[in-house]
């Protein structure tokens, strides 16, 4: 992963395996999972980070990991390519996930900005969309700073990765 994308203040960056620390302690807190169903244990949590990396030696673009200029880790960020077993068919998505003490200081917006800039300059994608809980109001908060377009006829109900039902609203962004 050679691809680096740089803000005024965070690099986007392929995966290391000495990631996957910070990436399991990010994804066994409660509440950054929370919207997810929960915390995950290391092995799904390596999963996870697998299938970024898979994600992006198959179609160029993923979930990349999120640091600072001065190097700490502070989460993820991407487009992810979404398979046809998916409820809304096959698609792009954005995403984010930050460690908690990251909240708050518009890194999500950022990093998510910076990704979708690059999915569609470098994948000339039509179409990028981005979902989350009806009770997530931080992500909404980022959609509606992203200028991303709300499309309630595309919500949809799935199984989260605990077997619970989570409920997406979807938001869609187009190139400029």
């Amino acid at each position: 992963m050679t691809v680096l994308i740089d803000t005024p203040r965070l690099r986007l960056r392929g995966w290391r395996d000495a990631d996957r620390g910070a990436f399991a302690a990010m994804t066994a807190d409660a509440d950054v999972m929370r919207d997810l169903g929960g915390p995950i244990g290391r092995p799904a949590s390596d999963e996870k980070l697998d299938g970024y990396r898979a994600a992006f030696a198959r179609c160029g673009v993923c979930r990349w990991a999120v640091e600072t200029r001065e190097g700490s880790f502070v989460g993820y960020a991407g487009v992810m390519p979404r398979p046809e077993g998916h409820p809304l068919g096959p698609h792009f998505d954005v995403g984010w996930r930050l460690v908690r003490s990251a909240w708050g200081k518009g890194y999500a917006t950022e990093a998510a900005r910076a990704a979708l800039h690059d999915a569609f300059a470098r994948k000339a994608l039509e179409e990028i969309v981005a979902y989350t809980s009806p009770d997530n109001l931080r992500s909404q908060a980022v959609m509606e700073r992203l200028r991303l377009r709300r499309d309630p006829s595309r919500d949809f109900t799935s199984r989260n990765a605990q077997g619970g039902e989570w409920c997406g609203l979807v938001w869609v962004a187009r190139p400029a």
